[in-house]
């Protein structure tokens, strides 16, 4: 993130930094496809993007995946996020931001992506403020092919306002959730990487 010149190292590091979006945003959106477990339980156990402060989080991440089962990690996924009415814990940044579902930060992100030409697809049926789809904004913003919006001032300005704000107490709820396991490891790694990326920023500033 922080190399000034899009060298090839550099390239390398914004494609890491796109994948692991792309791979937070099917992690959080739904209990994960087996064949997404099984990439996810073969992958080398180095970091996936350069920074030895996220190996040990990258490791437990990839450790849990193999302890557990496909059906274990769907039932796991639907304890804490899933079921009719409340979660146990929720994915939405509206409820840490304002305390109740689809209020004011709602809105002010809505017109943030207009303003990115991007809206929800009717494919989505979650709330623009789902953390699975702000990840999969943030890795358009990194890969996408319009310097004009896909660029770090824009990366950078979504992050601190619709992800950062919320994405730890997100974190420790769901540490702190007494069936969470696979996903335990995976609020180590996304609180892990949120913070690596956070200080990228902050070196933007």
């Amino acid at each position: 993130m922080n190399d000034p010149l899009p060298d090839s190292s550099a390239l390398d590091e914004e494609t890491a930094r796109a994948e692991v979006y792309g791979l937070l945003a099917l992690l959080y959106y739904a209990p994960p496809a087996p064949e997404l477990l099984e990439g996810l339980r073969v992958a080398v156990t180095d970091a996936p993007a350069r920074g030895g402060f996220l190996e040990e989080p990258w490791r437990a991440l990839v450790a849990a995946a193999r302890e557990l089962g496909d059906a274990e990690i769907a039932q796991e996924y639907d304890a804490l996020f899933g079921g009719v009415g409340k979660p146990e814990v929720y994915l939405f940044g509206s409820h840490y931001l304002s305390g109740y579902l689809n209020e004011k930060p709602v809105a002010r992100l809505r017109e943030d992506l207009a303003g990115l030409g991007l809206e929800r697809g009717d494919e989505m049926p979650e709330t623009e403020d789902h953390i699975a789809f702000l990840c999969e904004v943030m890795r358009f913003l990194i890969a996408g092919d319009d310097v004009a919006v896909s660029n770090l001032t824009r990366q950078r300005e979504f992050f601190t306002t619709h992800l950062q704000p919320w994405v730890e107490p997100l974190c420790d709820a769901t540490l702190a959730h007494p069936r969470s396991r696979f996903y335990a490891a995976l609020a180590g790694f996304t609180r892990a990487y949120m913070l690596v990326e956070a200080q990228g920023f902050d070196m933007l500033a």
